[in-house]
């Protein structure tokens, strides 16, 4: 039969030149695709073989070969798969040529959120066609397993393509590219060079099932010498250990892709296995690093994990199968029904992918968990390297938040060494407790040292001493766990007495605001600038006074955190809580009762509200005013 020539038509040629300039901006993976077809071929080969005893097709050595000749600068990509009929080529070479740029757009658009939509992208024509991107002529010759006779497809790229039936072909099919010119600045690279072969197969193909097969020199090298000379060699491992079950796998082997995926030099801390059978099928190999990159913590850094599609490398850094504060994470994800040329925005919207995310996410979590009982020091080593990165998953993964909080662990004032869960918090509760209390800071000795924590210190009330800075954003949507209020106890008002000591001390405290409402009502007005109120406090036993935020307030340090970011914040005034046993205060009141005209008077307010403020950690407005208030009165003592 002569060779049948057609023309594309004018859209054909407008969505080649899409394809080649638009999905495809790192040009090295036409050899991708020429592999995935080849490996797709030699897998349905041997599925029809098991199906139909009566296929007569050699299934003995099924393999894919790769051929360069440097004189002729050509590249064959060879298999003997399952091969295509004349018209499988007519149909499959000629999808896009036959379907239009406004149909092929058309039909992506209304199956944008659906499986369909990454089959029509992913089509046999579309992969095929990327070899355009480096060849100035391709040549497709194949043979499908069964079959007596072959079918050429020839095409530049340009106005038209033949396609011819041929009586001499082996069975399954070759792709022979007529590369172009190097060109480095484009991108362009030597496509013979056997070192640069080397390199994409084992970036893109590494795990193909399917052995790759190369000469260690070219034909044309060969023949200068010997046919012998030019050996034969597998270039790629066909390792795809996440298809491995855990027995045939070694530690060493987990630990050797590790260190390949990742560029780390030291053994993961431990490895997650997972395989989804059903509807939708894939398999992952996930690993938890035993420490923290330099750049976790920077804007540019890279999240996510590997993506395969049946052994294909699809992308690195696939951010829609792990979420931000799970970035440390990296593996292998390899999914039987996506297409291979997804994008990443396409990704987002996939239902597939979605589905993954959220049971990798699961997985994980629950492997941190198994960490934390059964083995406590690895946990230990995971919480001090990410434990602040994984808090950040309390503000954004709510349908995680209870499992994100039951491996979260925290230091406490029950012991200096240890840290403690919320779980073992709530069990250590005192009767009648009903609030988790916690205080943000800078250091754990900062904590301590707060005027806020006398009064827990002294009644031996447990508290959480929270220090990552994520930990002031979080606590604010963070209302309860397992039915107890988180509370600041440096915010609003604190009440650690019993029933019983309530009624012990309420004729004095009824006392104490009688004694001191006309202090607290002068105060509130001569500090009216900096502080909303001033009242008595419950809450300190051996400081004079303290600063508090009202229960709604955000606290300074966060505000100041918002303000970083660019975000505009008004100032929130605080109010000043006074000890009425302590000294200074009582003394305060009694000078306020007997001369309350004396300006001495509002100088001592002044200095006890810059002295609560410091002790707060926080910042004087005017620092020499302070000083020089101090000074004098330090003279008059002396």
């Amino acid at each position: 039969m002569p060779a049948e020539t057609f023309e594309f038509q004018v859209e054909a040629r407008q969505l080649l030149q899409m394809m080649i300039h638009s999905i495809y901006s790192n040009k090295d993976v036409f050899l991708r695709e020429l592999i995935s077809n080849s490996s797709d071929a030699l897998d349905k080969l041997r599925l029809e073989s098991l199906r139909n005893s009566e296929l007569k097709a050699d299934t003995s050595d099924l393999h894919i070969a790769i051929e360069v000749d440097r004189d002729q600068r050509t590249l064959t990509v060879r298999d003997n798969g399952i091969g295509m009929s004349h018209d499988e080529v007519v149909q499959l070479i000629g999808t896009i040529a036959n379907s239009g740029t406004a149909k092929f757009l058309k039909e992506l658009k209304e199956a944008k959120d659906s499986t369909a939509s990454q089959e029509l992208i992913g089509q046999f024509g579309v992969g095929f066609y990327s070899s355009f991107m480096v060849a100035d002529e391709v040549t497709l010759l194949t043979r499908h397993a069964g079959e007596s006779q072959g079918t050429r497809w020839e095409s530049s790229g340009e106005g038209t393509y033949t396609v011819e039936t041929v009586d001499e072909a082996p069975q399954g099919t070759s792709v022979t590219l007529r590369l172009k010119p190097e060109d480095t600045e484009d991108q362009l690279f030597d496509y013979t060079s056997s070192w640069k072969i080397r390199e994409i197969v084992k970036r893109y193909s590494d795990f193909i099932t399917w052995p790759i097969r190369m000469s260690s020199e070219s034909p044309a090298e060969a023949a200068e010498e010997s046919e012998a000379s030019a050996e034969v060699e597998t270039i790629n491992s066909m390792k795809a250990l996440w298809a491995r079950s855990r027995d045939e796998v070694t530690d060493d082997e987990y630990s050797e892709l590790y260190k390949h995926i990742s560029h780390d030099w030291s053994d993961p801390l431990e490895t997650v296995r997972m395989q989804a059978e059903g509807t939708f099928e894939y398999q992952a190999l996930l690993f938890i690093p035993s420490h923290a990159s330099q750049d976790l913590y920077t804007q540019g850094h890279k999240r996510g994990v590997q993506l395969y599609v049946k052994r294909v490398f699809i992308m690195d850094n696939c951010e829609a199968l792990m979420p931000e504060y799970l970035r440390f994470i990296k593996g292998v994800v390899d999914a039987q029904d996506l297409s291979l040329n997804v994008s990443r925005e396409i990704l987002q919207q996939d239902r597939q992918i979605q589905l993954m995310h959220r049971r990798l996410v699961k997985k994980v979590l629950s492997t941190v968990k198994d960490l934390m009982s059964g083995s406590p020091d690895r946990y230990l080593t995971f919480w001090k390297e990410f434990g602040p990165i994984v808090k950040e998953g309390l503000l954004s993964d709510f349908e995680n938040r209870d499992a994100i909080l039951g491996i979260t662990s925290f230091a406490s004032t029950q012991d200096e060494e240890r840290l403690t869960t919320l779980q073992e918090y709530v069990e250590r509760m005192k009767e009648g407790q009903q609030h988790i209390f916690y205080m943000t800071g800078e250091s754990r000795s900062a904590i301590e040292s707060s005027p806020h924590m006398e009064a827990f210190q002294a009644k031996g009330f447990e508290v959480l001493l929270l220090t990552d800075p994520v930990d002031e954003v979080w606590v604010q949507s963070v209302p309860e766990f397992d039915g107890k209020q988180l509370q600041s106890i440096a915010k609003g008002e604190v009440d650690l007495d019993t029933e019983e000591e309530k009624k012990e001390v309420e004729a004095e405290r009824e006392k104490q605001q009688q004694d001191y409402a006309g202090l607290l009502s002068w105060m509130t007005t001569e500090l009216s600038e900096s502080v909303k109120e001033v009242r008595l406090s419950s809450r300190l036993t051996v400081s004079p006074a303290c600063i508090v935020s009202d229960t709604n307030d955000v606290t300074p340090t966060l505000a100041n955190m918002y303000r970083a970011m660019g975000q505009e914040m008004p100032e929130i005034k605080r109010i000043l809580e006074l000890n009425p046993t302590h000294p200074l205060v009582t003394g305060l009141k009694k000078t306020h009762t007997e001369r309350e005209a004396d300006a001495s008077l509002a100088e001592a307010a002044e200095l006890l509200y810059g002295m609560a403020l410091l002790a707060d950690g926080g910042e004087l407005s005017d620092p020499s005013r302070f000083i020089k208030l101090m000074a004098d009165r330090l003279e008059r003592t002396l």
